[in-house]
């Protein structure tokens, strides 16, 4: 009778992002440079990966900083990648730069959040989604994509909420698929709770889709862009995430120019 012992924490770890990535172990091997052996040694327990090792792993499999220390503490090695708080003193240049970038896209809203959403800074044209907003949605710590689209914060203004909700909550589904996390998870389901039903049909655009947003001045029509800290080493510093709007239309330009010199 032969006895099967069950993997140590690694390696159940590596196999499920493996699998996560919907790569055979070939695939995995190919891209950290070792063998498909070695591999599945790492996985059934057989050998011992060195710390090396696992940050290639990890490295080859995309995982974010945090996941890095994650894969690094499952092996029995002590993080390697620190997590600041925003609020300290060494931060502080960081901030500013940050502030600096914000206040460099007026007259269009931009803002900084950080993984789970939640607002870190924003320049003074992002008050624009804060109008009419109940209270309860702006009181901090706001989530951004709650206030998006919960039927009491910016989502009564949206003109085609159907379309653009879809648009928040499929690129919220797809960071979900490559790194698995139960707070975003439920945020996720909220958020989807919160959307009509709709066809989105054969002219349907998927993230190419613009938010069109109903103002006392007249529709804006915005398009955005993402920009991640990606050659940040400080685990909050990867995490944040810069979301600027800009115009799609020559009318929404005037209007959020005008709106900035009141």
């Amino acid at each position: 009778m032969t006895t099967v012992l069950a993997a140590p924490a690694f390696g159940r770890e590596l196999r499920r992002w493996r699998g996560l990535r919907r790569w055979s172990q070939l695939d995995l091997a190919i891209r950290a440079d070792t063998t498909q052996r070695h591999l599945s040694f790492l996985e059934q327990g057989r050998s011992q990966p060195g710390r090396a090792m696992v940050v290639r792993l990890a490295e080859s499999l995309g995982l974010s900083l945090r996941e890095r220390n994650g894969l690094l503490a499952a092996a029995g090695y002590a993080p390697i990648f620190s997590e600041s708080n925003m609020e300290t003193t060494e931060l502080e240049p960081v901030r500013t730069a940050l502030r600096q970038i914000l206040d460099g896209h007026m007259p269009y809203p931009a803002l900084i959040v950080d993984r789970h959403s939640t607002l870190i800074e924003s320049n003074a044209a992002f008050d624009l989604f804060f109008e009419g907003c109940s209270p309860e949605l702006l009181r901090a710590p706001v989530n951004v994509r709650r206030l998006a689209l919960h039927p009491d914060g910016l989502a009564q203004h949206v003109l085609n909420l159907p379309e653009w909700g879809r648009h928040v909550t499929e690129a919220l589904r797809n960071r979900l698929r490559a790194s698995p996390d139960p707070d975003l998870e439920a945020l996720a389901a909220e958020l989807e709770s919160y959307l009509p039903p709709t066809d989105p049909g054969p002219d349907y655009l998927g993230f190419a889709v613009p938010l069109r947003l109903r103002t006392a001045a007249g529709e804006l029509r915005l398009i955005t862009t993402l920009t991640s800290f990606a050659t940040a080493t400080d685990i909050t510093l990867s995490e944040l995430q810069l979301e600027a709007f800009l115009p799609a239309d020559e009318a929404t330009a005037r209007i959020l120019r005008e709106r900035a010199r009141t």
